[in-house]
């Protein structure tokens, strides 16, 4: 049996393989509200044959928004806007659907990637941002507002709220954004975060707000349904967040009863320097795993499935996490099955697909026709 198509199972949830579409930011919604692009976008990963589907980073209230067109559930607006999306999965997939919970912090108020990616200054349309710390991501950009305890409080508020609302939603599972530069990687990396309060300065302080963050979550969503965490494993920058302090964190996580722990690196500060190249980022997983026995996602250009397979079957990770690959070709899944000789799911619409030498691709199927 292939590694990469074996079964795992998280609380209640079970995945048919270790294969996950991983939570790519569309920038394609209207005040917060999924689109139709949604149904689009959503639908065709839906159909991909992997074993969990995550949807993008959605934040949980509008000024945590990456850009104005970020997907939002903070409102009974936004939550509504998704039911259509969710309904439409439902009726024509089983795979499990989870949500990536974020404030984007002093990333907030950028411009679409596709109009330059740049922060939108107030006088320009955009919003003041929040942050840990007045310090601004870039050198000449607006400095975002350092959080004061209502600030705080409401953002505690804003992601127990947000869970309970995916709740409601029926999705099957929740990440909680710690990484890529957002505000609970800003919490943890003292690059952005030069507090002089109980979250800041020590290592065990930086982590206090993101970990009350992870049990608020945990504690307003099922308890028989997994929650998870993105990490950035380590800054690229001298100074910065590293793999040990990761690997303390993920520690703390797992006395806290995190279900995974998806590991990827970067995005605090643009001076960072990442060496590019396939599975660059495998390392980091494997030390997490390694340390604390977490349930880990390995991401991070893996495009090859024997290279998928090989670090399923050899520890490094317990799920693969693929997102440009997937935008490229969104039937990956199907294309590693066929070259693993292992089976995926499909729906009968296109069963007709499967080449004539690879009868058993989408299981013991039979389609007639008069």
């Amino acid at each position: 049996m292939s590694a990469l198509f074996s079964p795992l199972t998280l609380r209640s949830v079970t995945l048919a393989n270790r294969i996950v579409v991983s939570p790519m930011c569309q920038y394609s919604a209207e005040r917060g509200e999924a689109t139709a692009w949604h149904m689009i976008h959503l639908g065709t990963m839906a159909l991909s044959g992997a074993g969990m589907l995550c949807i993008e980073a959605t934040a949980i209230e509008p000024d945590g928004r990456i850009t104005p067109g970020c997907l939002g559930l903070w409102d009974d607006v936004t939550e509504a806007a998704l039911v259509p999306v969710l309904a439409a999965i439902r009726q024509y997939s089983s795979i499990p659907v989870t949500m990536q919970l974020n404030h984007a912090g002093r990333k907030a108020s950028s411009q679409v990637p596709w109009d330059g990616g740049q922060l939108i200054r107030v006088a320009d349309g955009g919003w003041l941002a929040h942050a840990p710390s007045a310090l601004p991501h870039k050198e000449g950009e607006e400095p975002p507002l350092a959080l004061d305890t209502a600030g705080l409080n409401r953002i505690r508020e804003a992601f127990a709220a947000s869970a309970r609302r995916a709740a409601r939603l029926g999705i099957d599972g929740l990440e909680v954004h710690a990484a890529h530069g957002y505000l609970l990687h800003q919490f943890l990396s003292p690059i952005a975060n030069q507090r002089t309060d109980e979250y800041g300065g020590s290592l065990e302080n930086r982590m206090r707000f993101p970990l009350e963050i992870f049990d608020i979550v945990r504690a307003n969503f099922p308890a028989d349904k997994p929650v998870g965490v993105r990490v950035s494993a380590t800054d690229w920058v001298d100074g910065g967040w590293t793999l040990e302090d990761t690997i303390a964190f993920a520690q703390e996580l797992k006395k806290r009863g995190s279900d995974w722990i998806d590991v990827s690196s970067g995005g605090v500060s643009p001076l960072q320097k990442i060496p590019l190249e396939p599975g660059y980022q495998v390392p980091f997983a494997h030390a997490v795993k390694k340390a604390t026995g977490l349930t880990t996602i390995a991401v991070g250009l893996i495009t090859d499935p024997l290279h998928a397979e090989q670090l399923i079957e050899e520890g490094d990770a317990d799920l693969i996490a693929l997102a440009r690959g997937l935008l490229y070709n969104p039937r990956w899944p199907w294309h590693a099955a066929a070259q693993l000789g292992a089976t995926v799911e499909a729906p009968p619409q296109y069963w007709r697909s499967q080449p004539r030498d690879q009868k058993a691709l989408f299981g013991d199927i039979s389609f007639g026709q008069r």
